[in-house]
């Protein structure tokens, strides 16, 4: 399934960019106004936890399709990418979800943060290996041979930037993924 792959570049941007600031600025007005309540703190990670699906699910959907179109000449490990991918969400889950009811109101122990910095850093870590693997993957396809980094560096820094970046990266996967015959056979 393509589905996020698919979607056109302005689609993309709506779901990452349009969609959670839209609903972060009826919440912060709702604060603003009186109306808050105690469930404002879970709307919050509501919102987090929907942009990591469609972030982390158009990441994964990128990297294992674009593995799938790979040439024969290149190698790039597809398992490491997931579990890579894998590790920040589960992260970012922790972090959402469950950190909040750890630290107490206004209290935070040296203990959090000799467990949070590590974590956290290998999280960093493995984003970034993930936006090294989609770039070089998405690179790779389009020229149909093994690149350096200094090929496909652009494609790394757009994806990185994504909010700028989705406007020029997504149009060329769509070119990638259309599902017209014609298209297919330019490809091959």
């Amino acid at each position: 399934m393509t589905k996020l792959l698919t979607l056109k570049h302005w689609q993309l941007f709506g779901l990452l960019v349009g969609f959670p600031l839209i609903f972060q600025t009826i919440l912060f007005a709702m604060v603003f106004s009186g109306n808050y309540s105690s469930v404002f703190p879970y709307l919050i990670s509501i919102d987090a936890i929907a942009f990591m699906g469609v972030f982390f699910g158009w990441f994964y959907q990128l990297g294992t399709h674009l593995h799938e179109k790979l040439p024969d000449t290149a190698s790039m490990n597809v398992t490491r990418f997931k579990i890579f991918l894998f590790i920040p969400v589960i992260y970012l889950l922790f972090s959402v979800a469950i950190m909040p009811s750890l630290i107490p109101e206004g209290q935070t122990g040296l203990a959090i943060f000799a467990l949070i910095i590590p974590l956290h850093l290998f999280s960093m870590f493995c984003l970034f290996y993930c936006l090294y693997f989609n770039a070089k993957a998405l690179k790779t396809v389009e020229v149909q041979r093994p690149v350096a980094f200094g090929e496909y560096a652009g494609e790394f820094f757009l994806i990185w930037f994504f909010p700028i970046g989705i406007w020029i990266i997504q149009l060329r996967i769509n070119k990638l993924f259309d599902a017209t015959p014609e298209n297919s056979t330019q490809l091959q």
